[in-house]
């Protein structure tokens, strides 16, 4: 985003009174009644209270509750009471009036959803882990009371986004990376289809500008001939719909930049491989609900009588809605140039459910929102997370987001009951979804008559009977195959209480062994011991001893309180780090200006973790540790998405040096076997690229290869060149960087 060029307060207030008229005539352009008075009144109220507050742009800060305003009503298609608590959602927050000042002049509903986005302020993710949990909780309890909450936070969230280039860079990292982690999800969820597109790839842009930047200029290069290729591919389409009198427009679709990255990423396949691109959009007009679903089989026939169409990529999300509410009926078929084009066919109300998930509702409700059932039941199961929280704030967090962004399967029960589930549950994951106590005595389950364990993974329409025993009880190692949040929760409530006698029993052999060796349980003492068997808190000490995993003597605990206690302040770092040369020069790092990584000195200013070894061109960000120092994670990395969770103030923006040394990177490698195909990766690799192989390890198993190869290279991008250049060899299909 551009800087703000300070005007006139008579030019700022005429750019204000503009914005909030393109507010009021949306809402005037909607099918929602008018009530523009109260709009007006909530306009007012929040110009006066952030009068003279300015965002970090330099704009007035008026402009930001504005722009939520628009989105909810352009984009979400929300009504009054959403416009009015949009404009209002940080007067509470951040200025002197009260929420019952909200609730005298505006009522109680309005206050009551200002009441649930203040809450929830400041991001869901604070400086300490318990904050992040507690914040994640009160956004799920407010949308389960009403769900206007989460979608105004939403808009909130998209706008700070659209505006995120006046922030610091390590601001960036943190609110992308939060976006991504969670609003993107839950946008998913809520079936807000254009908005978490548009999440994504903001985040992305920040997360990886140079990626960013390469895809949307070759998206932007082919525009034109993509326009061609589809023109091609629906033009005898056309003429039929025509000639059946069906009302409707045609729309292309270009896959978002976030999602091409994601399966370049993946596949480990350049740009120019990835197949579907294209796709295409017929939506047409309807009256009939009833005749919705015969006039979506009939267009795919138009398609199917003129294209050949792909066997294993039919979608029929109109029988079986998906658990956001989407209905579609999908097709792939082969259009000009051998291009696999994917076809959405949409009624126009199906085409804004789609697009607005549950936003979309409110317009089609006629006493109850359609498909409430679906949205109550994932609300029940946020609630019953809620009721049996992890007391762990990022586990809190994994166990949510296993319930957002999963695709679904359809099961059905013996009686024809039909479960929604995370695609990869298993007939634990069912008994848990149909009631806690036979997921807790679950033993097995039963397939088409056929005997399976409770960790056999279901394919949609799958029957399934549960078995069950009294004598069954959860065991640890079932969360390995749940891939439920309601079933991981229930699982490890149960045991936990079971651990908690144990922690009791442990505390208790630990304390009298203490005793009996004349020791003061001080917190220095038990954090030697804990270092000592490299346990992070003393509930797992206790746990271990009650189990006997810890062999305890009185002899151990006097040697353990006579060492010195510095070398236990060098072993009780952040989780996050390891061992390391600890004589590099520390270097004062200046977290509001970009740290420049230089690796080619004899003692590097950073240090790299074996989770992701990042190497130069790699995108990175860097942590700040408790000793100044800085590790460097690349920014897809598991752990730099918990740092960026769990940690924002400590992140520091980075950007590689110009450097010339050589590093090692391994490259996996697949392909089908033939004589000679190993001369031709190694001169490849050795003469064409000219650099230096220092491991290769191949091993063929029938007609299969599959190779291991280390080479010092200068950095990412030479990487990637190796890459490209070994997947044009004859039988070589796959060929991706692994550290």
């Amino acid at each position: 985003m551009e800087s703000y060029i300070q005007k006139s307060p008579a030019e700022e207030d005429r750019i204000i009174e503009s914005a909030y008229q393109d507010v009021l005539r949306a809402y005037l352009n909607s099918n929602h009644r008018k009530k523009v008075e109260i709009i007006e009144r909530a306009y007012r109220f929040a110009k006066e209270a952030h009068w003279g507050v300015r965002r970090r742009s330099g704009e007035p800060y008026i402009l930001h509750p504005i722009a939520v305003a628009k989105i909810v009503i352009s984009e979400l298609g929300l009504g009054s009471t959403s416009i009015c608590a949009a404009f209002l959602h940080d007067v509470v927050e951040d200025t002197e009036f009260t929420l019952d000042d909200i609730r005298n002049a505006f009522g109680p509903k309005i206050a009551e959803i200002v009441d649930g986005l203040t809450k929830i302020s400041g991001g869901i993710f604070g400086d300490k882990a318990s904050m992040q949990a507690e914040n994640f909780k009160k956004l799920l309890l407010s949308m389960s009371n009403d769900i206007r909450v989460v979608l105004i936070k939403i808009a909130d969230r998209l706008h700070n986004m659209r505006t995120l280039g006046s922030m610091r860079p390590e601001k960036q990292f943190k609110i992308a990376g939060e976006t991504l982690y969670i609003y993107a999800p839950l946008a998913h969820r809520l079936g807000l289809f254009k908005i978490k597109q548009e999440l994504e790839d903001l985040a992305f842009r920040y997360e990886h500008p140079q990626k960013y930047a390469e895809i949307t200029e070759k998206l932007s290069e082919g525009a034109d001939h993509r326009e061609e290729i589809v023109e091609k591919f629906v033009g005898p389409v056309r003429k039929k719909l025509d000639d059946a009198g069906f009302k409707y427009e045609i729309k292309a679709r270009v896959k978002s930049a976030y999602s091409i990255f994601n399966k370049m990423q993946n596949k480990n396949i350049p740009f120019e491989e990835i197949y579907d691109v294209y796709a295409v959009r017929v939506i047409f007009e309807n009256e009939d609900d009833a005749l919705e679903h015969i006039k979506c089989w009939q267009i795919y026939t138009f398609f199917s009588e003129g294209h050949r169409l792909h066997p294993d990529r039919l979608r029929d999300w109109i029988s079986t809605p998906k658990a956001n509410g989407y209905r579609a009926l999908h097709l792939t078929a082969m259009g000009p140039e051998g291009k696999w084009i994917e076809v959405q066919i949409r009624s126009r109300k199906m085409d804004e459910i789609a697009e607005l998930g549950y936003a979309a509702h409110w317009k089609y409700k006629s006493g109850v929102r359609e498909d409430e059932s679906e949205l109550d039941s994932w609300m029940n199961t946020i609630k019953d997370i809620l009721a049996h929280p992890e007391p762990n704030a990022i586990d809190f967090l994994d166990t949510i987001k296993l319930n957002l962004f999963a695709s679904e399967i359809y099961v059905f029960t013996p009686k024809g009951d039909l479960i929604t589930l995370p695609a990869g549950s298993t007939v634990l994951d069912l008994a848990f979804a149909i009631h806690s106590h036979l997921g807790i005595h679950c033993i097995a389950g039963k397939i088409n008559h056929r005997l399976v364990p409770l960790s056999h993974p279901l394919d949609s329409g799958d029957q399934v009977e549960i078995i069950t025993s009294d004598s069954q009880t959860p065991q640890r190692e079932w969360l390995e195959f749940c891939k439920s949040a309601k079933a991981q929760t229930r699982i490890r409530a149960v045991l936990r209480k079971d651990e908690r006698q144990l922690t009791e029993r442990g505390k208790t052999i630990f304390h009298e062994l203490m005793e009996s060796e004349g020791i003061e349980p001080s917190n220095e003492f038990i954090t030697k011991v804990l270092a000592n068997y490299q346990l992070k808190t003393r509930e797992e000490l206790y746990l271990m001893l009650a189990n006997d995993e810890i062999n305890l003597s009185g002899k151990e605990l006097t040697d353990i309180r006579s060492r010195r206690s510095s070398m236990w302040k060098k072993l009780l770092r952040n989780p996050f780090s390891r061992r390391r040369n600890t004589g590099r020069p520390k270097e004062k790092v200046n977290r509001k200006e970009i740290f420049v990584l230089h690796p080619d000195d004899k003692n590097p200013n950073y240090h790299t973790l074996p989770c992701c070894s990042p190497i130069p061109g790699d995108d990175v960000l860097g942590f700040v540790e408790e000793d100044e120092s800085v590790v460097v994670h690349k920014v897809s990395c598991p752990e730099a998405m918990r740092l960026k969770t769990a940690y924002g103030p400590r992140l520091v923006a980075v950007e590689w040096g110009k450097g010339s040394d050589s590093f090692l990177a391994s490259i996996s490698i697949d392909g089908i076997d033939r004589l000679g195909i190993l001369e031709e990766l190694v001169a490849t690799v050795s003469q064409r690229l000219g650099i230096n192989i220092r491991s290769l390890n191949i091993e063929a198993n029938r007609e299969v290869f599959h190779c291991k190869l280390t080479a010092l290279v200068e950095n990412a991008d030479t990487v990637e060149e190796i890459c490209v250049a070994l997947l044009k060899i004859k039988g070589i299909k796959f060929a991706q960087r692994i550290s």
